[in-house]
């Protein structure tokens, strides 16, 4: 059988399956099985979503499968990252700020795998150009406990003039509580009274997502 690496050099790389790219990032099998096995046994744990839900093992996580110890773990997470870098990266050229559905896209693969809720405050040049990024909170996305100085403190340092507003929902259902609505109000009434325009806030589900601006709810703060 022609193994992964060969194959790869002959027909290139789109032409490997899924197993068989994981396989030479692998390189190595373990006792018993040869690294096509391994990988797809990976792909099996990874559940129904397939090779995507390999986004959803820790290092702590993958040691514990037969076969892969910390380097094959370390190597996983490696090129799991740089693929999502990859696919920001080519995507920030034409991502639009006016629009939801390009915001969104752009920070799907940033935000639909984590197993926390994760919110991110994007800021915005007077140009519509994307000047920088910040984690305002993780865990819990509550109205009671995070501030609008924790929010806006950057985009007033990076000179902003607008900001989005995203995070995500783990259980995959966009559709916004009355914490997010609380929240989204608030900042909307904050960044008023400093000259920091809320464009949106975006929540993001798997694969979805709601805009709180679609919706009316930042017309109605």
């Amino acid at each position: 059988m022609e193994r992964p690496y060969e194959k790869c050099l002959r027909s290139g790389a789109p032409g490997l399956s899924d197993a068989e790219l994981l396989a030479v990032v692998l390189r190595t099998g373990s006792r018993g099985e040869n690294v096509i096995e391994l990988a797809k046994r990976l792909l099996y744990y990874s559940g129904e979503d397939g090779i995507l839900g390999l986004h959803h093992f820790s290092v702590e996580q993958l040691v514990k499968i037969r076969g892969i110890g910390k380097v094959k773990a370390v190597q996983l997470l490696c090129i799991l990252e740089l693929a999502r870098r990859l696919s920001k990266a080519s995507a920030s050229a034409s991502v639009s700020f006016s629009t939801p559905a390009s915001v969104a896209e752009y920070y799907m693969e940033d935000l639909r795998h984590e197993s926390q809720e994760v919110m991110k405050l994007v800021m915005i040049n007077s140009k519509g150009k994307l000047i920088g990024e910040n984690e305002v909170s993780k865990g819990t996305v509550n109205a009671s406990i995070i501030t609008p100085r924790e929010i806006f403190i950057e985009a007033l340092q990076r000179q902003a003039v607008a900001v989005v507003a995203m995070h995500n929902h783990p259980s995959g259902d966009p559709t916004p509580s009355e914490e997010d609505i609380l929240l989204t109000r608030r900042i909307q009434k904050a960044g008023h009274i400093i000259g920091v325009e809320l464009l949106d806030h975006i929540i993001i589900g798997n694969n979805c997502y709601i805009s709180l601006r679609e919706e009316g709810i930042l017309e109605k703060g």
